[in-house]
């Protein structure tokens, strides 16, 4: 896997202490707009086998400790299981299915399979074979309605069979078959239809991912959230084993001595918590030999001896979400409410032209952020429409929005269109000591349009306590921010109406059309794709119900005896990288 952090959940803000944007302290050249280019791979040396790597787990919350893929979804545990959680597909650097993975691809379009062909010597860390049937145990434990996994989606529903499953109204999958038996290495999966993101890893449409049907059968679905055999004595068939837990604050491993690929370099790798705020004088004192870095201080690190720093633009991005409606559990979709209180798109877009977010990129993260106008990143090609216009800072125009749309001034604040008053709760991350300054900031330009806006809970909230809130679709919630990385230019796994990323809870006919036809089986025709993923694109920018803010250069502090190691996405860090001699 890429050792980039893809942060689904959670954007990591560590920003200024001041409130005021004139008042940032230092206006050196290190705040002038820069051409950043930065290194994407550490030097290449001969490698020496052994060696513990210390890495930072930058958390401003403790993980959880879900060590199972079709149940872990937050970042934090999914970074903490790194070292051992490998995928079933590696990928080209354009997120392409190549066959050098554990397992290898091949899609029939005539007859809309795809089989699922596991590498002979791919075995999990007690030493048994990863077999046919612990493909088909994690479609189980994704689909079966005692788990209640977010990981399940409606896209999987296009898998004859998996809705059926999931309802209840089947004891097995039936569009899932083992061409060679339970203990074979092969899985032929049955479709509706193939779709066009089948190509990429992390697609959505199957599964990246084995569980160990031999290690976890006894274990009953609704148990296996809580189960030890998840939380403490995980299996894994990627290059590490874990030794050990605390919970909550870090992990240890060893090499794996099953791994398919061969010994990897590092012979032990400790995994620690480190909070946000303490990140940068840890990289200074050289405490980890792999941490992310702030943006906020990297101009104050880039000097630092004995360290490489490694970075790139990514597809990573920050975003602002109006919420609608709800997601309903019974119905497994969102439901939009007609009557909500973000359901006005002027209200919507007033707050959106109050943001300052341009002064913000640029004098708080010495240009490392930068405005993003669609929630298809740039990184997509001619997928994404470099065309949409940024909603830019503009309080007249925010201004004349509200007026229009009847949102009359009482003293201060505006009403609601009916008279009534109108506070919008906005659900905010706690995620280093200067989130609550920035985002106060914005509180602060929304009241010079006259609109009340208080964080939920009256401050930023405890990260694993934002996640629960949004997942759950919190009645109380209004508005919030978050960040997530795609890797798939198909919008349908965060903004569909059957799919529980769709945290603005927005329910659509238009929105339903475009992406069916997104990922149609018109949309092997890279043309008509782009020409559909244009007009969602512009629906989603005319509506506003999320909204992209900025996206990101990553860097990576690493240890300067590090070598092996890109940023590409086809690269493997865990396998490739070690000490140099």
């Amino acid at each position: 896997m890429n050792m980039s952090k893809s942060k689904l959940f959670a954007l990591m803000l560590v920003g200024v202490s001041s409130l005021s944007l004139t008042a940032c302290g230092n206006k050196s050249a290190d705040l002038k707009k820069a051409d950043y280019n930065f290194s994407t791979a550490t030097p290449k040396k001969p490698i020496k086998k052994g060696g513990t790597l210390t890495y930072a787990l930058e958390n401003d919350a403790p993980f959880t400790g879900i060590f199972l893929a079709e149940l872990a979804d937050k970042e934090n545990d999914i970074e903490a299981a790194a070292p051992g959680q490998e995928g079933l597909f590696a990928s080209d650097d354009h997120f392409k299915i190549t066959d050098k993975g554990a397992a290898t691809l091949k899609l029939n379009r005539h007859d809309n399979t795809a089989l699922i062909t596991l590498k002979k010597n791919v075995r999990w860390s007690d030493g048994k074979p990863v077999t046919a049937k612990d493909l088909e145990f994690a479609y189980e434990i994704l689909a079966n309605p005692k788990v209640q996994t977010t990981q399940y989606t409606s896209s999987l529903e296009n898998i004859i069979g998996m809705a059926d499953y999931h309802e209840g109204k089947a004891k097995k999958i039936t569009g899932l078959d083992m061409p060679d038996g339970p203990n074979g290495k092969k899985l032929l999966i049955h479709f509706k239809e193939l779709k066009p993101s089948m190509l990429n890893v992390q697609n959505g449409f199957f599964w990246d991912h084995a569980a160990p049907y031999h290690y976890l059968k006894d274990v009953p679905f609704d148990k296996l959230m809580s189960d030890k055999k998840v939380r403490n004595k995980p299996l894994f068939f990627g290059p590490y084993k874990l030794d050990n837990t605390v919970h909550g604050e870090s992990t240890a491993w060893s090499r794996n001595p099953y791994y398919w690929r061969g010994e990897p370099n590092f012979a032990h790798v400790r995994m620690s918590n480190i909070s946000t705020e303490n990140v940068a004088q840890a990289i200074k004192s050289h405490k980890f030999d792999v941490a992310g870095v702030p943006n906020t201080s990297y101009p104050q690190l880039k000097d630092t001896k004995g360290v490489n720093f490694i970075g790139k633009k990514t597809s990573f991005y920050s975003y602002i979400a109006f919420k609608v409606g709800k997601w309903d559990e019974k119905l497994g979709k969102n439901v939009q409410n007609p009557h909500a209180k973000m359901g006005n798109p002027a209200l919507r877009k007033a707050m959106l032209y109050a943001m300052n977010t341009d002064q913000i990129n640029d004098r708080y993260y010495h240009h490392l952020k930068y405005r993003v106008r669609s929630v298809i990143p740039t990184q997509f090609g001619k997928y994404s429409d470099k065309q949409l216009p940024y909603y830019s800072y503009n309080l007249k125009k925010a201004n004349e929005l509200l007026d229009k749309a009847g949102y009359k001034k009482k003293g201060t604040y505006r009403v609601q269109p009916n008279g009534k008053k109108l506070v919008i709760n906005l659900a905010v991350q706690a995620s280093g000591k200067n989130q609550d300054a920035i985002w106060t900031n914005y509180i602060q330009q929304f009241k010079k349009v006259g609109l009340n806006v208080k964080f939920l809970g009256g401050r930023p909230m405890e990260f694993n306590h934002w996640v629960d809130a949004v997942k759950s679709s919190d009645p109380k919630i209004d508005v919030l921010e978050g960040a997530w990385e795609p890797s798939d230019p198909s919008p349908a796994g965060f903004f569909g109406e059957k799919m529980p990323y769709n945290f603005a809870r927005f329910v659509s006919p238009k929105n339903n059309k475009l992406l069916e036809q997104i990922d149609s089986q018109k949309s092997f025709n890279t043309d008509y794709r782009v020409k559909k993923l244009h007009e969602w694109q512009r629906w989603m920018y005319d509506n506003a119900y999320l909204v992209p803010l900025s996206g990101t250069y990553s860097i990576t502090a690493l240890n300067s005896k590090i070598t092996g190691y890109s940023d590409k996405p086809s690269s493997d860090f865990w396998y490739e990288a070690g000490f140099s001699k």
